[in-house]
């Protein structure tokens, strides 16, 4: 007696509601509200003229290529330094995240040089610096050992030798500022001041947003970010920013898609004034973004002639007479934490799954291979013939379970890049999210259409042979496992 289609259906029904409840049901919930605009951010003043006058950088000076000593490795770097007489203010360039080169400021340090101020940049470190392991002290120590190099110069006032620092810098400049005084003042460029997690997660939060993706996509990757087990995405940047004690001039773009601009304004003000520094100077920059430049262009208008006024203005520039001004910034979410993962789902348990339902696709053919190098007897032809459809659907079955883990793959590869490239096409999106959920479905009802196809083998006197239990074991229980997964993930939750 076979299994009709009606049966089928009623039964792909059945375990899709399952999966469909346990992607409601298990994984913890990531909802960031709308953000509760203090008022003080709803109408910002202008910036004051004195911080916008035009800068002459046209004095001549040198290039230097060093090399300083770290802990670990040596560190590149190049100096350039204004050729005119005196001691002149100074400042160490510390990159974001990736890779660093000193390349990247080459443009704002030759500017910066040309207007009378010494720069440093330098290649990050290699060594102790990874994608899953980032010691934010220990680039911080880097960061010291330049401004120690610097102030060691006869041409730099080692009063005046400070630090800027964007994006990830954010979080290694006030490390290095709160550890020592020789660090003279604090630049920071679209800083986040909130743990690397909440930050990261509101970004993708925006750039979902902005490609008008579903809201599957956002619960598949936060429940990813909750199971990841990287321990520097959870650290706290207050402490140190507490410890800051230097003038500081922190700068943000309006049309920075990276950073909760509005909640890190108020996280570093809130720090300073527990610190008791009222030395800072905050503006936001009309449609720059997270480089200070207009859509990936040029700088934004202000961005050289502000840095460049207030360091040659020190110490008069520390005390504004406005501390926050310039373009009205809109922060339209809250910057929320992702909640960890429950132990089932953190990153070891979602590895050993994967690996399991690639070991139960392989370990079908291997078994069967052996057992022809064994010279085994094939089976008999009744079994033969039950086996034939059998064997059909299980490749099937590995092909659609290996196709939806390469396209989940390939589809936060997609993501990712747009988010780096701070764009993207929204159809894209939307397709790469149409195939992997429709391989999820597909691989439910292979499972399920060949659950039956065994069972009526087995009424009808199949038998299988050791290699084919194996097979058979294997591939149903990988895709179980699979499936399982998928649902933590949000594959078979809707609305989609």
């Amino acid at each position: 007696m076979r299994t009709g289609r009606g049966t089928l259906g009623v039964a792909a029904g059945l375990v899709l509601v399952a999966l469909a409840a346990l992607g409601y049901v298990l994984p913890p919930a990531f909802d960031p509200p709308p953000l509760q605009v203090d008022p003080a951010f709803r109408a910002l003043p202008a910036q004051p003229h004195a911080e916008l006058k035009p800068v002459v950088a046209a004095d001549p000076y040198s290039s230097e290529e060093i090399t300083i000593p770290a802990r670990g490795q040596q560190l590149r770097a190049t100096v350039r330094a204004p050729a005119t007489p005196g001691r002149h203010p100074a400042m160490v360039f510390v990159s974001g995240s990736g890779n660093g080169s000193r390349e990247e400021f080459t443009p704002q340090a030759e500017f910066l040089a040309a207007a009378g101020v010494v720069t440093l940049t330098f290649d990050k470190r290699t060594v102790g610096y990874n994608f899953r392991d980032r010691d934010f002290g220990l680039l911080a120590d880097d960061a010291l050992r330049m401004v120690k190099y610097l102030r060691s110069r006869p041409d730099v006032n080692p009063d005046l030798t400070g630090i800027w620092g964007v994006s990830e810098g954010g979080w290694v400049v006030p490390i290095a500022a709160s550890r020592s005084r020789d660090v003279g003042f604090v630049v920071l460029v679209s800083s986040p001041n909130v743990s690397p997690l909440r930050q990261v997660a509101w970004a993708l939060n925006e750039q979902l947003l902005r490609l008008r993706a579903p809201i599957g996509v956002r619960d598949l990757l936060t429940r990813a970010m909750g199971g990841v087990g990287f321990e520097f995405l959870r650290h706290d940047p207050m402490p140190a920013m507490r410890g800051i004690t230097q003038p500081v001039l922190a700068l943000y773009g309006t049309m920075d898609p990276s950073i909760p601009f509005v909640e890190s304004t108020k996280a570093l003000t809130t720090a300073l004034t527990e610190a008791g520094n009222d030395r800072y100077t905050i503006r936001f920059l009309d449609k720059a973004d997270h480089a200070m430049r207009v859509n990936g262009g040029p700088f934004a208008a202000g961005y050289l002639e502000t840095l460049t006024n207030w360091i040659k203005g020190l110490p008069g520039t520390a005390r504004p007479s406005l501390h926050i001004a310039g373009a009205t910034p809109v922060q339209r979410f809250a910057a929320a934490d992702v909640p960890a993962a429950p132990w089932y789902a953190g990153g070891t348990m979602l590895g050993l799954t994967i690996c399991l339902a690639v070991v139960g696709y392989v370990a079908g053919p291997v078994s069967e291979l052996m057992v022809r190098l064994r010279g085994r007897p094939m089976p008999l032809q009744t079994n033969a013939a039950l086996w034939a459809p059998i064997s059909r659907r299980l490749r099937r079955m590995a092909l659609t379970g290996l196709g939806l883990l390469a396209s989940v793959v390939a589809f936060i590869t997609l993501l990712v890049l747009f988010s780096v490239n701070q764009a993207g096409a929204w159809p894209a999106v939307l397709a790469g999210w149409l195939v992997v959920r429709v391989l999820a479905i597909l691989m439910l009802l292979q499972e399920v259409t060949a659950v039956a196809t065994v069972v009526n083998a087995l009424r009808e006197g199949l038998q299988p042979s050791r290699g084919q239990h194996v097979a058979i074991a294997g591939v149903l229980g990988g895709t179980g496992l699979l499936l399982v997964a998928a649902a933590y993930y949000g594959l078979f939750s809707f609305p989609w």
